[in-house]
Parts: structure tokens; sequence; C-alpha cells
């Protein structure tokens, strides 16, 4: 990410006196779940970012989001949910997600396709 991004987050985190990577590390895991990945990508396309998330999940570099990009991706009752569990407010939750979510998806994602559910791999 860019050294902007990353000063941003620093200042958020300074103000709130919070360390946002720690309250979003728990709920960022919860996002990664393979049902949730399919989900994001099913909510970006219909917002116009699928391309966008596409980036993440490939082995290419991954195209940056900002806040409002994540809120439309996620949604605003995601958004809403996310809120609630870390206290923290929407600002810094979509400040952070925009600063991490693209990477940890990339890191969930090494072979550049969707996790299969957990389901699928009973079945199969």
């Amino acid at each position: 990410m860019s050294d902007f991004i990353q000063n941003l987050v620093g200042k958020v985190e300074g103000a709130l006196g919070v360390s946002l990577q720690g309250e979003m590390q728990q709920q960022l895991q919860k996002l990664l779940q393979p049902e949730t990945l399919q989900s994001i990508l099913t909510q970006a396309d219909q917002a116009g970012l699928g391309d966008k998330v596409r980036s993440w999940i490939s082995q290419g570099s991954n195209v940056p989001a900002t806040a409002d990009e994540i809120r439309d991706i996620l949604g605003s009752s995601t958004v809403h949910d996310l809120v609630q569990r870390t206290g923290l407010p929407a600002d810094a939750v979509l400040t952070t997600l925009a600063h991490f979510l693209p990477q940890a998806v990339d890191k969930k994602t090494p072979e550049g396709t969707l996790p299969a559910p957990a389901d699928a791999t009973k079945e199969a």
C-alpha cells in the first residue's frame, strides 16, 4: 500500500487511541471465509466494482479501493455490523478495510481463484 494510506491509518489510530489493525484483524478473518468472499465478489459486481475485487483475487497486482468503494463492495448492512462489533466509527472501519482488505483477499487466494466453500469440499 502507499505511504499515504499507511500514514492515514496511523493518524486515525493515533486519534482514536486504538490499534485499528488489531481490532480489524478478527473481522477480516470473518470476511475471508469462502462464502463471504463469493458474496463480496457478487456485491462488487452489482456495484460495478467487480474488476477491482478480481484484481485482489488474481495473481497480478491489487487495484486499491477507496473507503466509499469498500462501503459499496460490502454493503451498508455489513459495514454497520462491523461498526457494532468493533465499536469504531464507520469512517475508521472503512479506511482500515480499504487499507487491509485487498491484501488480505490476495493472501487468501494465492492461486488466483476463490477457495471452495466448506460444504463443497465435504461433498468432493
